[in-house]
């Protein structure tokens, strides 16, 4: 029996980013070419200052390349101005920040509905949803609490829920667990996983952390704005 080949959902062509500084253009990314198909894991590895997480802003059209193409979900974010591209990341992707970037003056609950009120969806049904998901992320007895009121894993656990409440087809995280002590940090790598498998998004991260990097199906190595293997 032939096995079936699974979806190219990303696709990267000759993708570069320059920034101008004082001292004349700086190139952090050079002619980056890969692609990652539908329920993959991915990770993204490299030193400080080798360009991932500009990449990942790219993949997840945050960012405009200098030159080249991202075609996300057959569609080319890279070419498109940002209404299109919120449009874009507001029906297929989730993001997972290192420093969570939770919103102060909302409650756990109202910051991972949020996502689900810009869909569209009516505020009771996101309210609902939002509560189904903290309760999976362990915060059930959270909802009411603001950002400030809870711990750091606490925090990127509701990020998590953020990320995963929309069902997205792609989950862009940057560093997952980076301001977390190693204990919590390998709660968040398991959940991260967990919820990743019961929905097949596809994974795509940064991480400076081996032990979360080998536990993605492939690894591609950055140096200096290059991939030099797993592409």
């Amino acid at each position: 029996m032939q096995a079936t080949s699974l979806k190219t959902v990303l696709e990267v062509s000759h993708l570069a980013k320059t920034v101008d500084t004082v001292d004349g253009p700086l190139t952090i990314l050079h002619d980056i070419n890969f692609s990652v198909s539908e329920s993959e894991s991915l990770a993204i590895v490299g030193a400080s200052g080798s360009g991932k997480s500009t990449l990942l802003g790219l993949l997840a059209g945050l960012d405009t390349p200098s030159s080249g193409n991202v075609l996300l979900m057959g569609q080319d974010i890279s070419g498109a101005n940002e209404d299109k591209r919120a449009e874009i990341r507001a029906h297929h992707v989730g993001f997972v920040f290192q420093s969570f970037q939770l919103i102060d003056h909302l409650t756990a609950q109202e910051n991972v509905q949020l996502p689900l009120e810009l869909t569209g969806m009516p505020r009771a049904e996101a309210a609902a949803k939002s509560k189904v998901w903290l309760e999976k992320v362990g915060l059930g007895q959270r909802l009411k609490h603001r950002p400030k009121t809870l711990s750091g894993g606490e925090q990127q656990r509701v990020a998590l829920a953020r990320a995963f409440v929309t069902e997205p087809d792609m989950l862009f995280a940057d560093e997952p667990t980076g301001s977390l002590d190693e204990q919590t940090g390998a709660r968040i790598i398991d959940l991260l996983f967990q919820l990743n498998q019961e929905l097949g998004s596809t994974l795509i991260l940064v991480t400076h952390d081996m032990a979360l990097a080998t536990r993605c199906q492939r690894q591609m190595v950055l140096n200096a704005g290059r991939i030099v293997s797993g592409a």
